[in-house]
C-alpha cells in the first residue's frame, strides 16, 4: 500500500471519526445524557442495597422492607429504560457513522489515479472498507459508550467508597496505580498486535479476491491444490497474529482481575472485623462491597475496552492511510472551459512519459501527433511500443513528464478531468461488464438516458437481438464480469455504451483482437457506425481492422517511425510492411 504524506501513530487516529459524528450532535448528546443517567442509577443501587439491609432487615418492619424494595425496583426500572435508550442511540450512531465512513472512503478511492492501484491491492482496500470500518462501528456503537459509562461508574463508586469507609477505600485506592500501569503498557502492545492482525486479514482478502477473479485460470491449470496451500498458509499467519493479540489481552485481564478483586477480598476481611466490632453496619459493609465490586469490574471492563480501542485505533490508522492519499491527477484550482460546441481535435506535442512503477523505461519518447476533427487515426506497432500509453495520457490517467497534450487547443492539465473525459468514449480490449442488467450496463455511458435511447444504442451496436434472447431481455442481469455473454457480445455492450455517450472523440483499444471472425465482423460494423462523424483513435495489432483509417501511425520504442495510409506504408517497406506481410500471408 502506498505511503501517504503523513501518518498518525497514536490514539489520535480515532480523530478521523469526529467529522462523521458532528452531523449527529443531537443524537450524540441524547446518548451521552442517557449514559450519565444510567451510570448514576447504577450507583444508586448501592444506596438501595444499604437501605434494604439496614432499614428493611435491621428494623424488622414490613413497611420499611416494602418501602426499600419499592425504591430498589424504581431504580432498576429507571436503569432499564436509560440503558435501553443509550443502547439504541449509540447503536444507531455506530451504524450511521460506519455507513457514512464507507461511502466517504469509497468516494475518495474512486478519485485516486491509476498510479495508486499499480501498487495497492484491491483486496486490501476492500478489507479496510469492510473489516476495519466494522471495528470503528463497534467502537462507536458499543465500546465508547461502555467505556464512558464504566469510567463514570468507577469514579462515582470510588467517591461513594470514600464516603462509606475512608479506611477501606484507602486500601482500594492503593491498587489503582497498579492497574493503570499495565493498561498503558499492554495498550501499546495491543495496538501494534492488532494492526498486524488486521493486515494479515487484509492479506487473506487480497489473496481470495485475486484467486476468485482468476478462477477459470486456476482450474484450467489445475492449480487448486497449490492455491489451497497458499491460502491455508495465510490463514495460519492470520490466526497466529490474532492469537498473539488475544494472549496479550488475556494476560492483561488476568493482572487486572487479580489486583482488583484481591484488594476487594482484603477490604472485605478488614470490613468484617469492623462489623464484628460494631464500627460499621451490615448495610454499610454491603454497600461498600457493592461499590468495590463495581469499581473492580469497571477496571476489568476498561482493560478489555482498552484493547478494543487499540484495535479500532489500528483500523483508523489503516483508513487514514487511504484517506490521506491524494490523487496524482486532480482538477486545477481554476479549470479552463472547453470550446462549445466541441471540435474533436487533439494533439501530443513532444511528449515524454514514464510509468511511475517503471521509471527507467520511457513509454513515450518525444512523441508528437496532431489529429484533426473527424479523422480516424490508427496506432500500430509491436507490444510495448507505447500505443496504449497514448490513450492513457489522452484520458489523463497520467500526466507526461515533458511536453503537453491538448484537446481542442486546451492543455489537459488546465482542465477538470471530468470535463475532459465527458468528451471521450473508450471501447477497451477487455470490456468491463458490471453485475447489473443489460440496460444498466449500456446506460453506464449516460445515466440519464431513456429506455428508448438505450435500445436505440443497442440496435446500432448490433446488440439488440442477443439482449432480447436473454431471459428478461434488457432487464436481465449479465452476471459478474458479464459471464453470461460471449466475448463478442461483451464488446457490443461496450460499443452500445459508447454510442449512448455520443462523444466527439472515440478511443478504441484493441476492440476486436480477441474475437472470432463472425463476432469480429459484427463488432467492426458496429464500430464503423459509431465512428461516423467522430474523431477516432484506434489501437490495433490486427492490421485488417485499420486498413481504412485516414492515417496509420507506426510506433516503436515510444516513437513514431512511420505514418501514412495502408497502401503507402506497405509500399514504403519497413516495420509496417513486415507486419502486414506476416498477418495477411497467414490470415
Amino acid at each position: 500500500m502506498p505511503e501517504p504524506a503523513s501518518r498518525r501513530r497514536n490514539i489520535a487516529s480515532l480523530g478521523v471519526l469526529l467529522p462523521y459524528l458532528r452531523p449527529y450532535a443531537g443524537r450524540t448528546a441524547a446518548a451521552a445524557a442517557a449514559l450519565v443517567i444510567a451510570a448514576g442509577l447504577v450507583l444508586m443501587l448501592g444506596q438501595g442495597l444499604q437501605r434494604l439491609i439496614d432499614q428493611g432487615f435491621g428494623d424488622r418492619s414490613a413497611a420499611s422492607l416494602n418501602s426499600a424494595a419499592l425504591f430498589m425496583f424504581a431504580v432498576v426500572a429507571a436503569l432499564g429504560v436509560a440503558t435501553a435508550t443509550r443502547f439504541y442511540l449509540v447503536s444507531w450512531l455506530g451504524e450511521r457513522v460506519a455507513a457514512d465512513l464507507r461511502r466517504a472512503v469509497f468516494d475518495h478511492v474512486i478519485t485516486l489515479s491509476p498510479t495508486y492501484f499499480e501498487t495497492a491491492r484491491t483486496g486490501d482496500i476492500l478489507s479496510r472498507m469492510t473489516a476495519d470500518i466494522a471495528l470503528l462501528q463497534a467502537l462507536i456503537g458499543s465500546a465508547i459508550s461502555m467505556g464512558l459509562r464504566t469510567a463514570l461508574t468507577a469514579t462515582g463508586a470510588l467517591a461513594l467508597l470514600i464516603m462509606t469507609s475512608p479506611k477501606l477505600a484507602g486500601i482500594v485506592v492503593v491498587v489503582v496505580p497498579l492497574v493503570v500501569g499495565p493498561l498503558v503498557l499492554f495498550g501499546r502492545r495491543e495496538r501494534r498486535l492488532s494492526k498486524a492482525a488486521q493486515e494479515r486479514v487484509a492479506d487473506l482478502a487480497a489473496t481470495a479476491e485475486e484467486t476468485l477473479n482468476g478462477l477459470r485460470i486456476v482450474q484450467a491449470f489445475t492449480h487448486e491444490a497449490e492455491d489451497r496451500r497458499r491460502f491455508a498458509a495465510e490463514v495460519e499467519q492470520s490466526v497466529g497474529a490474532a492469537l498473539r493479540r488475544v494472549a496479550s489481552r488475556a494476560l492483561l485481564i488476568l493482572i487486572v482481575i487479580l489486583l482488583c478483586f484481591g484488594a476487594i477480598t482484603f477490604s472485605l476481611w478488614v470490613g468484617g472485623q469492623d462489623v464484628i466490632a460494631g464500627r460499621m453496619t451490615g448495610g454499610q459493609l454491603s454497600a461498600f462491597v457493592f461499590y468495590a465490586v463495581l469499581l473492580a469490574s469497571s477496571g476489568a471492563t476498561i482493560s478489555e475496552l482498552w484493547g478494543e480501542i487499540q484495535r479500532a485505533a489500528a483500523a483508523a490508522d489503516r483508513l487514514v492511510e487511504v484517506i490521506e492519499t491524494r490523487p496524482d491527477i486532480a482538477p486545477p484550482a481554476a479549470p479552463r472551459p472547453l470550446p462549445d460546441p466541441p471540435e474533436g481535435r487533439f494533439a501530443f506535442e513532444e511528449v515524454t512519459f514514464r510509468y511511475p512503477t517503471r521509471p527507467d523505461a520511457a513509454a513515450l519518447d518525444g512523441f508528437s501527433l496532431a489529429v484533426a476533427p473527424g479523422e480516424t487515426v490508427a496506432l500500430v506497432g509491436p507490444s510495448g511500443a507505447g500505443k496504449t500509453s497514448v490513450l492513457q495520457l489522452l484520458l489523463r490517467f497520467y500526466d507526461p513528464a515533458a511536453g503537453r497534450v491538448t484537446l481542442d487547443g486546451v492543455d489537459l492539465r488546465d482542465l477538470d478531468p471530468a470535463t475532459l473525459r465527458a468528451r471521450l468514449a473508450l471501447v477497451p480490449q477487455d470490456p468491463v461488464i458490471f453485475s447489473l442488467s443489460a440496460a444498466e450496463n449500456i446506460r453506464y455511458g449516460r445515466p440519464d438516458a431513456s429506455d428508448a435511447e438505450v435500445e436505440e444504442a443497442a440496435r446500432a451496436a448490433a446488440a439488440h437481438d442477443f439482449i432480447m434472447a436473454l431471459p428478461q431481455g434488457y432487464a436481465s442481469s449479465l452476471g459478474a464480469r458479464g459471464v453470461m455473454l460471449s466475448g463478442g457480445q461483451r464488446q457490443r455492450i461496450a460499443i452500445a455504451r459508447a454510442i449512448l455517450r455520443d462523444p466527439p472523440i472515440l478511443l478504441l483499444d484493441e476492440a476486436t483482437s480477441a474475437l472470432d471472425a463472425e463476432s469480429e465482423q459484427a463488432v467492426q460494423q458496429a464500430l464503423a457506425r459509431l465512428a461516423q462523424g467522430r474523431t477516432t483513435l484506434v489501437v490495433a495489432h490486427r492490421l485488417a481492422t485499420v486498413r481504412r483509417a485516414d492515417r496509420i501511425v507506426v510506433m516503436e520504442g515510444g516513437r513514431i517511425t512511420a505514418m501514412g495510409t495502408h497502401d503507402a506504408l506497405v509500399a514504403e517497406g519497413g516495420l509496417y510492411a513486415r507486419l502486414a506481410a506476416l498477418q495477411f500471408d497467414t490470415d
